[in-house]
């Protein structure tokens, strides 16, 4: 089954990509759910931002640190912690593999937050 999901992001400071592809999974969850198709979801899926602004290490970059980052990258993972996507760009200067892992782990780590709230929003539908 492959469905279609369109989100519109109507107040962002920033990361309305993120925003929109976290919020689309609770959104398709209580679709599918009013459906009874819930078993055509295998997992959870959120996103978030992060980036080097400053030599310092962020998750989830505003508009004003997102201008700004010398690099910024975008991490969709499953709520499991697999990966579906990542896409970084070196804005101003390049990064090491050291940074890169250091992103990940911040967005592991917010994934995990996210997908935490995912699961409370969902149990109330």
């Amino acid at each position: 089954m492959t469905l279609k999901v369109d989100c519109d992001v109507i107040q962002a400071d920033g990361g309305t990509r993120t925003a929109s592809i976290t919020g689309a999974y609770v959104a398709l969850y209580q679709a599918l759910k009013k459906i009874n198709k819930l078993d055509a979801l295998n997992d959870s899926v959120a996103a978030v931002s992060c980036g080097i602004v400053g030599g310092e290490k962020y998750l989830d970059l505003d508009y004003e640190k997102d201008v700004n980052a010398e690099t910024d990258a975008n991490f969709v993972m499953t709520g499991s912690g697999k990966i579906v996507e990542i896409q970084g760009t070196a804005e101003k200067n390049p990064f090491s593999e050291g940074e890169f892992m250091e992103l990940l782990n911040l967005a592991k780590k917010g994934i995990s937050e996210l997908t935490t709230i995912q699961n409370e929003v969902i149990k109330c539908l």
